[in-house]
C-alpha cells in the first residue's frame, strides 16, 4: 500500500454476528501518533465501500488530524478473511459493533463513510449514540425510495447475468469504478486497489455488496435501510458532508436527501470530483480543517455555514457600523404611488440595434410583481424555496427576481455569462426546487437533468410544455395572482426576515469554478445601499447596464436600468452604437460596462453618426468595474463621453463595492507597485494580511501602508457564506470579522488600496515575492504589447516567471493557437522592462492571438491556464492550446 507506514495495518480476530471468531485488517493510527507525542482528542471511525478498503482513508494519517484513525477492511473485503458466509445489511452493522467493542473503542467517535460504509457507520452511529460524537460521509446513498429507479450505473450492475460477471468472475466492476477518478490514478495506486482482489474467490464480497442493494420492499435489508434512514434525523452532532458532484452512482439527488435529513450538516462540494471523492480531492484537509474548527480548542468561538437550513448560520463580524435597513424592492412600491414617478420608465428593452424599445413604468413593474407575487404562493413556492431564474435580462427578469424576494423564495441567479458548463454546475449544485426559464433554458434543464419543477416565463403550446415538464407559466401566475388581488385577496405575505436567506449569486469562476455566494435580505439590501451610494442612482439617473448582470440593481436602488443589444455572454463585444442607443433611452445616465468592452468602444466610435455622438455625451457618469482599467482608456473615452465622471469602483460577488476611484485620484496616485483602486467607500474597512517568503499568509492583520498582502474586507454587505461549500467559507473567514478576498494588494499613506493580482498567483521566486500586475504592467509599456499574462514554473519559493503576450498584430490576425516564442528582439525588450520596473528576472516570453479569460468579463486572465501550459511547454511536453 503506497503510502501508508507497513507498522499501520494490524489484524484483530473479533467474534462475528453468528458468534463465529473472524479476522478483521484495520488501520490503526494511534501508535503512530504516540510515536510523535500527540494525544489523540478522539476516534475517527473509517468505513469503506464497494469495491474499496481501508486504503481509501490512508490520507487521514497526517500531524494536522490529531484524531486515532481506525480504518477498517470490512469482512470479505480487503486484507479481512473471506469467510464464504452472506453478509446483509444489519450483519454488517452488527459486525462493526463487535469489533468496537472488541478494541474498546470508546468516544468521543467521529464517524466517516464512503459508499455502502455511509449506510454501515451510519447504522453504527445509531446503536452507539452514546460514544458518537460526530459523523462524515462522502458520496453515499442513505435512502432509496421505493418505486425510484435506480442509478443507471447500478441497474446494470444488478442486471442478471450481469452482476457475478461483472463484480466477481472479472474485475470489470473495481476497474470501472478506479477509472472515473480524474485525472486518472497513479499505476501503483490502481495496483495497491486491485491487490486484494486478485482472484475470483477474493472479490465475493463486491458481488455480495451489489447483491444487498434493497431496491425491492421485499429485499431482506430493506427494514434495515429504512430504521437508518429515519434514525438518522435524530443525530444532532457535527456532521459533515464532502461531495464528488461527477459520481454517476450517488449523484448530487442523494446529497439533497441527506441534507434534508441532517439539515445542521456543514456540506462541501468537490466541483469536477467524482464517486471516489478522496483520490479526486483533498478530502482529508477538508476534514482536518473541521475537525478543528468542531472539535478543536476554539471549537464554538468561529461558526462557519450549514447549507440545510435556511438563515440557521451568522458569520461573527465585529463590523458594528449600521446601515440602514429596507425590504429588497421596497423602492419600487414607492415610486410607483409617487404621481411624479408612477409611469416613467422602471425597465427599458432594447429590442434591436435600429434602437426599438419597449418602456415598462414603476406602476406597470409593481403591479406584475405582486401579480407574479401572489401567483407564485398560490402555485406552492414557499419562503426558502430555492427558484433558478434563467430568463434574459429585461423586465421579466426583474419581475420574476423581484417577486421572489417578496415572498421569500431564495432567487439562485447564475447568468449565461458563466457558458454552458458553468451554468449548468451553477444549477445543479445550488440544488433549486424550482427553475424558471424561457424556452432554450428549459430544453437544457430537461436534457442534462436538472433538478428541480419547472415554469416556463410565457405560456407554451401543450406539446413542448409537456415535453419540457412545465407544470405552468409566469405569464399564467401573472393572471392567476391578478385575479385573486382583484377578488379581495390582497398579497399580505409578511416581508421575509433580514437574516433569512435571499439570494444566491454566483461568481465568474475566473479562479476556477463559479462559486455561489448566499446573501441575506439585510446583506443583499446593505449591498444594494453601497452601490447605489458608490454610483449615485437615483429615478432621475437610470444605469445602462453593460454588464448584464447590474441591470438587476436598478430597480432595488429606484433607478430605470437598460441592458444595450448586445450578446451577454461576450460583453467584451459591445459596440459603440449599441451602447449610444441605450444611453439615449434614459437621458443622462449612469454606465457601467465590463473592462473588455472599453476597447471594442473606441474601436468601434467611428461608426457612431451625429446623434449617436450626442447621446453618448449626455452620459453622466462611466464605471468599468472586474478587472484592472488602465488609465489611459479612460482618458480616450473621455472623447465619447466629455461631461462624464470616469469612475472605477473595485469589488466582488462576495461584496459588490469595496473601493472605488475616479480618472482624477488616479492621476494624482501616480505609478505604484499595481493598480489603484482608491478609497474604501462607507461602511468599509480594508486590512491586509502579509505573506510570508513563499506566499503564504502569516496570520497576521495590517492596516499599516506600504504593507502587501491578502486583502481583508469587513463590511454589512460581506456575503453570509458559499453555497455548500463549508471549506471555502472556512478558509475565507480565518481573520474572524474579515471576508479575505483572495486578492493581493497593500494600502498607500494616504489610505488607497492597490490591487498586485491574486493569491494564488503570487510569483514565489528565489529572489522574493513578486505580485503578477507587477510582471505585466511593466511588459506592457514594450511597444507593439496589447496585453500580457504573467505565469510560474516550478516549486514555491523558486519559481521561474514566464510572461505570454498578446501583440496588437497578433490579436488583430486573431489567429487562434499555441503560443509561440517570441522574436528574440521582442524577448530582450520584455525581460528589460520588467526587470527595470519590478526586479523581477522573465526566462521565457511567448506570444499569442488572444490570452485565456473568464467568460463573464473576458477580462481576468486565466494565469493558473498559463502556469500549466509553460511548465508543459519547457519540460518538452506537448501543450493544449490555451
Amino acid at each position: 500500500m503506497p503510502g501508508v507506514d507497513p507498522h499501520l495495518s494490524r489484524t484483530v480476530e473479533v467474534r462475528d454476528h453468528a458468534g463465529e471468531l473472524r479476522r478483521w485488517h484495520l488501520l490503526d493510527s494511534g501508535p503512530w501518533l504516540a510515536e510523535r507525542g500527540i494525544t489523540p482528542r478522539g476516534t475517527l471511525l473509517a468505513v469503506h465501500g464497494n469495491p474499496t478498503f481501508s486504503f481509501l482513508f490512508r490520507s487521514l494519517v497526517r500531524e494536522d488530524i490529531p484524531w486515532r484513525l481506525v480504518a477498517v477492511d470490512q469482512l470479505e473485503m480487503g486484507w479481512s478473511e473471506r469467510t464464504g458466509e452472506t453478509r446483509r445489511y444489519q450483519d454488517r452493522i452488527t459486525d462493526l459493533s463487535l469489533l468496537t467493542d472488541a478494541l474498546s473503542l470508546r468516544g468521543p467517535v467521529v464517524t466517516v463513510g464512503h459508499d455502502w460504509g455511509g449506510l454501515i457507520s451510519a447504522g453504527w452511529a445509531l446503536d452507539n449514540r452514546h460514544d458518537l460524537a460526530g459523523m462524515i460521509l462522502t458520496n453515499t446513498g442513505l435512502h432509496q425510495d421505493l418505486g425510484e429507479s435506480l442509478p443507471a450505473a447500478l441497474r446494470l450492475a444488478t442486471a442478471p447475468g450481469f452482476r457475478s460477471a461483472s463484480t466477481s468472475l472479472t474485475d470489470t466492476f473495481l476497474r470501472t469504478t478506479l477509472s472515473l477518478c480524474k485525472p486518472p490514478l497513479p499505476r501503483e495506486i490502481q495496483d495497491a486497489y486491485l491487490a486484494p482482489y486478485r482472484t475470483r474467490a477474493r472479490r465475493k464480497g463486491i458481488d455480495q455488496f451489489v447483491a444487498d442493494i434493497p431496491a425491492g420492499a421485499d429485499h431482506p435489508s430493506r427494514p434495515t435501510l429504512e430504521r437508518v434512514a429515519e434514525g438518522i434525523r435524530e443525530l444532532t452532532v457535527p456532521t459533515l458532508f464532502a461531495w464528488g458532484p461527477k459520481d454517476i452512482t450517488f449523484s448530487d439527488r442523494y446529497l439533497r436527501d441527506l441534507i434534508e435529513r441532517v439539515p445542521h450538516a456543514d456540506v462541501h462540494r468537490f466541483e469536477k470530483t467524482s464517486h471516489l471523492v478522496w483520490e479526486d480531492a483533498d478530502v482529508a484537509g477538508l476534514v482536518a480543517e473541521w475537525l478543528a474548527a468542531r472539535f478543536g480548542p476554539d471549537a464554538g468561538q468561529e461558526q462557519v455555514s450549514q447549507d440545510g437550513a435556511a438563515g440557521a448560520w451568522r458569520p461573527v463580524s465585529s463590523y458594528a457600523e449600521p446601515v440602514p435597513e429596507r425590504h429588497l424592492g421596497e423602492p419600487i412600491a414607492r415610486l410607483a404611488a409617487d404621481p411624479a414617478h408612477a409611469h416613467s420608465p422602471a425597465v427599458v428593452e432594447m429590442a434591436d440595434a435600429d434602437g426599438q424599445r419597449r418602456e415598462i413604468s414603476w406602476s406597470l413593474l409593481n403591479r406584475r410583481v405582486d401579480d407574479i407575487a401572489a401567483g407564485l404562493l398560490g402555485h406552492g413556492i414557499r419562503p426558502g424555496d430555492r427558484v433558478s431564474i434563467l430568463i434574459t435580462p429585461g423586465a421579466d427578469l426583474t419581475a420574476v427576481l423581484y417577486a421572489c424576494l417578496r415572498i421569500g423564495a431564495v432567487a439562485v441567479i447564475a447568468d449565461a455569462g458563466l457558458g454552458v458548463p458553468g451554468l449548468t454546475r451553477a444549477v445543479i449544485g445550488s440544488h433549486p426546487d424550482w427553475v424558471i426559464g424561457i424556452p432554450k433554458a428549459l430544453v437544457g434543464a430537461r436534457a442534462m437533468g436538472w433538478p428541480g419543477r419547472r415554469i416556463s416565463v410565457d405560456q407554451l403550446p401543450t406539446v413542448d410544455r409537456v415535453a419540457l415538464g412545465v407544470e405552468t407559466s409566469i405569464a399564467q401566475l401573472a393572471t392567476s395572482g391578478s385575479m385573486m388581488r382583484e377578488l379581495g385577496a390582497p398579497l399580505d405575505a409578511p416581508w421575509p426576515a433580514s437574516d433569512a436567506d435571499a439570494a444566491i449569486l454566483f461568481t465568474s469562476g475566473s479562479t476556477g469554478p463559479a462559486k455561489g455566494a448566499v446573501y441575506t435580505h439585510r446583506q443583499m439590501s446593505a449591498m444594494f445601499t453601497a452601490v447605489g451610494d458608490t454610483l449615485q442612482l437615483d429615478p432621475e439617473r437610470g444605469l445602462v447596464a453593460g454588464f448584464a448582470p447590474f441591470a438587476l440593481l436598478g430597480p432595488a436602488l429606484g433607478a430605470p436600468s437598460v441592458v444595450p443589444d448586445m450578446d451577454i455572454t461576450r460583453p467584451g463585444e459591445l459596440t459603440a452604437p449599441a451602447l449610444a442607443a441605450a444611453v439615449d433611452a434614459l437621458g443622462e445616465p449612469a454606465v457601467f460596462t465590463a473592462p473588455a468592452a472599453l476597447r471594442n468602444i473606441l474601436d468601434t466610435a467611428s461608426q457612431l453618426d451625429e446623434y449617436g455622438r450626442a447621446a453618448m455625451a449626455s452620459a453622466a457618469s462611466f464605471f468599468s468595474a472586474g478587472a484592472p482599467i488602465p488609465a489611459h482608456l479612460l482618458r480616450e473615452l473621455r472623447s465619447l463621453m466629455p461631461h462624464a465622471k470616469a469612475l472605477t469602483p473595485y469589488g466582488m460577488t462576495e461584496c459588490l463595492a469595496v473601493a472605488a476611484i475616479d480618472l482624477e485620484e488616479i492621476d494624482a496616485a501616480g505609478e505604484g507597485s499595481g493598480v489603484c483602486v482608491g478609497h474604501p467607500v462607507p461602511r468599509v474597512e480594508l486590512a491586509v494580511a502579509p505573506m510570508d517568503g513563499e506566499g503564504r499568509t502569516t496570520g497576521e492583520i495590517s492596516q499599516d501602508h506600504g504593507v502587501s498582502g491578502e486583502v481583508l474586507v469587513r463590511a454589512p454587505h460581506v456575503r453570509d457564506r458559499y453555497l455548500m461549500l463549508w471549506g471555502t467559507t472556512h478558509r475565507s473567514m480565518r481573520f474572524t470579522g474579515w471576508h479575505a478576498t483572495g486578492d493581493v494588494g497593500h494600502l498607500d499613506e494616504d489610505g488607497r488600496l492597490w490591487i498586485e493580482g491574486r493569491a494564488d498567483h503570487v510569483l514565489a521566486t528565489a529572489d522574493g515575492l513578486f505580485t503578477p500586475v507587477q510582471v505585466e504592467d511593466a511588459a506592457e509599456t514594450v511597444p507593439t504589447v496589447r496585453r500580457a499574462g504573467a505565469a510560474v514554473v516550478g516549486p514555491r519559493g523558486t519559481q521561474q516567471v514566464v510572461v505570454i503576450l498578446e501583440t496588437e498584430d497578433g490579436y488583430r490576425a486573431g489567429k487562434a493557437g499555441r503560443p509561440r516564442a517570441a522574436s528574440t528582439s521582442l524577448q530582450e525588450a520584455v525581460r528589460r522592462a520588467v526587470r527595470e520596473r519590478s526586479g523581477a528576472e522573465v526566462v521565457a516570453v511567448f506570444t499569442t492571438s488572444c490570452l485565456p479569460t473568464d467568460i463573464r468579463h473576458n477580462s481576468k486572465i486565466d494565469r493558473a491556464a498559463l502556469a500549466r501550459w509553460a511548465g508543459q511547454t519547457l519540460r518538452g511536453e506537448r501543450a493544449d492550446a490555451l
